[in-house]
């Protein structure tokens, strides 16, 4: 269960559609990182993981270190648990990526052309109720916090 820091992330390549790589990170700990020229408006990743209810999302977001993606009013992934690599993607007020959330897939989009060598990131968008989730993206227009304005 992904209560704790995943000390070793990896990445499943079969997850992804571009070459990928999990380097150390100037935003927080391991990012994941473009290692080829990816186009706008393609998918990028798929996050994956263990399928779990929203009282199992509940019990496990209680945890220091949680990498759970809600896909639905329902379910969730827990990408901390046979996850991608999609799940040490780390938050930028500035993101290349973007959430595609199907039925019962969740994929990372490009916005943009990304290079070889950026680090891929997504807007975490975390509920603007929630206590403030402190945001270390450097972008040139950070608001400082994970959470979407309110």
């Amino acid at each position: 269960m992904a209560t704790e820091l995943i000390a070793r992330p990896r990445l499943n390549p079969a997850a992804a559609r571009f070459a990928l790589k999990i380097k150390r990170s100037r935003i927080h700990r391991y990012g994941l990182f473009a290692m080829e020229d990816i186009p706008a408006r393609r998918r990028v990743i798929e996050y994956t993981g263990e399928k779990v209810s929203r009282r199992e999302m509940s019990r496990r977001l209680e945890g220091d270190f949680t990498y759970i993606f809600e896909l639905n009013s329902y379910w969730g992934i827990d990408g901390g648990v046979n996850g991608s690599g999609a799940e040490i993607v780390n938050h930028s007020c500035d993101p290349n990526l973007r959430a595609q959330i199907l039925p019962d897939r969740i994929f990372y989009v490009s916005v943009r052309p990304i290079k070889a060598g950026e680090e891929l990131t997504v807007d975490y968008s975390f509920d603007a109720h929630e206590d403030p989730h402190p945001c270390g993206c450097r972008a040139k227009d950070c608001r400082g916090d994970m959470r979407r304005e309110r």
